[in-house]
Order: structure tokens, then sequence, then C-alpha cells
């Protein structure tokens, strides 16, 4: 006799993992439940529907329940099957086993500090100590690190957490066209979410969970790099960051008897940021550009008041300081002539040591050398670039004198 789900314990059992960890709260409400009685478990796919055996919720405690769900929710937010996919394609790893691997390394990945503090650990769960390896690591660092064995035969069931965990289908999927799924862009509104409790409340989390949460705002990209090692150069070259002062006197004075002269002294650099607002920039360039203005802020070690950011499409706005960031209006829509924004940039008192130029190159570029470095962050396109009123219109690449760093 088929045993009908007990949706009331379920969703009791969500409730008490909310309570233990109320960062995790977004995602747990986010995953739609699905019964089904081919999952051996419980186990969801990467559009964030859980799927629920109705015998397993029967027979599982209500504190083990809990952190089955935190666990689950655990595999999407940190993207265990897109990041199961990239390795499979860059390892060569193509076999069921392969994946049920992959599926056992973020298992060890999340283990570590799931449980514990208001979460039973199920008996079988396998953690890092499980299979001999060291806490803390990732889920790409325990794949290397052990090697399919037959002690997991019988384990087997407990380790399907579906396709949301390794990328592997089942049988069991709804797929994307089905119910309830999350789209793409929702499911980063959800791990952003949390990350934003998480780091909100810094003594509440685990180590594994802040660093998660941390690269979540600011996801490394070898762009970043390029970036800061473009800004550091353009405010260590000559010129850049220097005044005169007659606070200490040039050496020099020394040779000219009655006459004192200023000396050089380092000041710090200030950068103004210009951002690209037409309307061929997407929603996302622009929240890219919001963090490399972050990015180049902890380039200046910190100084936030040292950078300025200028809104820009085929007229320069309002200059915002950075000490404003988080209210800083990106505004635009319109045609792209960055020439008004380098104008505004170049006009401003003090007048800036390096501008930098974020956008998608559809613009007519300045006829002359600014007199500061120019950095030019281009987003990437994958095909070509056009103008929609214009077929045979191709954009001006960047000028020589400005220093180029492609993003994303």
């Amino acid at each position: 006799m088929s045993v009908a789900l007990d949706r009331e314990k379920l969703f009791a059992a969500r409730l008490h993992a909310v309570r233990v960890r109320p960062y995790l709260a977004t995602a747990l409400f986010a995953l739609h439940v699905v019964e089904s009685r081919r999952v051996p478990t419980m186990a969801v796919d990467r559009y964030w529907r859980c799927y629920v055996s109705p015998e397993f919720v029967a027979r599982m405690p209500v504190e083990e329940l809990a952190g089955v769900w935190v666990h689950e929710a655990s595999h999407l937010l940190r993207d265990h099957h897109g990041r199961s996919d990239r390795v499979a394609r860059e390892r060569g790893l193509t076999g069921a086993g392969d994946r049920l691997r992959m599926n056992i390394a973020a298992d060890c990945e999340i283990n570590d500090d799931v449980y514990g503090d208001g979460l039973v650990q199920p008996e079988d769960a396998v953690t890092p100590r499980t299979l001999g390896l060291p806490a803390g690591e990732l889920m790409e660092d325990y794949l290397r690190q052990f090697r399919l064995g037959p002690w997991l035969d019988d384990k087997a069931a407990w380790l399907d957490c579906g396709s949301g965990a390794d990328g592997l289908d089942r049988g069991w999927d709804l797929g994307p066209d089905g119910a309830e799924g999350l789209s793409a862009q929702e499911q980063d509104a959800v791990r952003f979410r949390v990350a934003q409790g998480i780091i909100g409340a810094p003594g509440d989390a685990p180590r594994g969970w802040r660093r998660w949460a941390e690269e979540a705002f600011h996801p490394p990209q070898p762009w970043r790099q390029l970036l800061g090692a473009a800004l550091r150069s353009a405010v260590s070259g000559a010129g850049a960051g220097e005044d005169h002062s007659y606070g200490r006197p040039s050496r020099r004075s020394v040779a000219l008897p009655g006459i004192v002269l200023p000396s050089l002294r380092r000041r710090p650099p200030r950068v103004s940021v210009v951002i690209d607002t037409s309307g061929s920039v997407s929603d996302a360039e622009l929240g890219s550009a919001l963090l490399e203005v972050a990015a180049i802020s902890r380039a200046l070690g910190g100084r936030r008041d040292l950078v300025s950011v200028l809104p820009c499409d085929a007229s320069a706005r309002v200059v915002h300081p950075l000490c404003q960031a988080e209210g800083i209006p990106l505004v635009g829509g319109g045609g792209t002539d960055l020439r008004a924004g380098f104008a505004t940039a170049l006009r401003a008192r003090p007048q800036p040591d390096v501008v930098v130029a974020l956008t998608d190159g559809q613009t007519p570029w300045p006829s002359r050398r600014p007199p500061c470095r120019t950095i030019v962050g281009l987003f990437r396109r994958s095909g070509p670039r056009v103008n929609e009123n214009n077929p045979d219109y191709v954009p001006d690449h960047p000028p020589d004198w400005a220093r180029v760093v492609r993003i994303g």
C-alpha cells in the first residue's frame, strides 16, 4: 500500500531548517516541492524543483528532514550542477560513475558545515571525514582525491541528490519546460539575497558559507586582475598623483640661496569612472560595471572618496562620488557618445589622474588624448556589434592612447 506524502511534516521540517539557518530562508522557500515515487529520498533539479519520496518523508524524523532540506538547497546555491558540467568538459568525465563521484564530492563540500546547531546529521551522510579527506575544501578539489569503491553499493540511494547536484538529468526531471521552475535570473536573485543575509550577519554563518557569500557578491574574474593591473600602472606613472608643496622645500633650494623651491609630493590619485548607460548596454553589464567600480576602489586601498562615477549615454549626467555608490542611478537608454562623458570628467576640480570608461564600444571617441591616463573596459560581445539604424555601421576601436581591458 502506497504512502501519501505528509506535506505537513515536510513543511514543518522546512520551517525548522529556517529557524536554525535563517540566512538560508530565501533559498529554502524558493524550492518547489514535487511528489515523486521514482525518487529514492529527496533530490533537486537545476530549476529549483525539489522531488520528494513519500516513503522517505514517512520514515525520517523531522529534525533529520530539516537537515536534508538544507543539504539540497546548498547544492543549488553553490551551483553544483553548473560546476559539475564545467568539470566534466575540462576533465573528459562522461560516465554515470563520474557524475556519482561529482555528487559525492559536492556532498563533501557542503556536509562539513551543514549539520549541528539544530540540524541532525543522517546516519548515511557522506562527509570528508567519511572518505578520510580534510574538511573545508571545494567539490573540484575533493573530486581528485577519491575513487568509487564497493562500500558505496548500499549507500547509492542516499547519494542521489538529483541533477541539481551533479548536472546529469534524471528520468523524474520535469525539464526546462515543466511547471514551477525558476529562471536563471530568479535563481541569481535567490543566491544574491542569501549572500546578502550571510554578509549582513557575519557571525552566524560557518566559514564555508561566508566564503561562498563573498564570491557571490564579487565573483573572481580574470579581467578584474587585468583592470587592477592597468589601474596600478596608470596611477604609478610619471605625473599621476603628484603635486608641488612648500611644506617640505626641495633639496635643490640649497643651490639657489634666498630662493625656496617646492618639492614634489605624492598624493593619492583620483579616478573618474565613465559608465556607458546607452540602450545597447544590458542590465547585467551595468551590474558588472558597478562591481568594477568597487574593484577600482579596492585597487586604491579602499579610498572611496577618490573615485567618482559618471553615467553617460549620448550626454553626460551628474558626477556621483563613490561614497554614495549604493544610490548611484545608472540612468540612460539613448544613443552613445562617451565624448561628453570624457569632457565632463575632465572638467572636474580637482581633475582626475585616471579616467576609466566602461562601455560596449559603440561610441565615438575623443579626437585628442586626454591630459591623464585612460583605461577602457570593453564588455564582451558574442557577435558583431551593429547599429540597428545603420546596418553598415562599424564601431570605432578605442584609440591607441587608451589601455583596453576586455570585461566578461
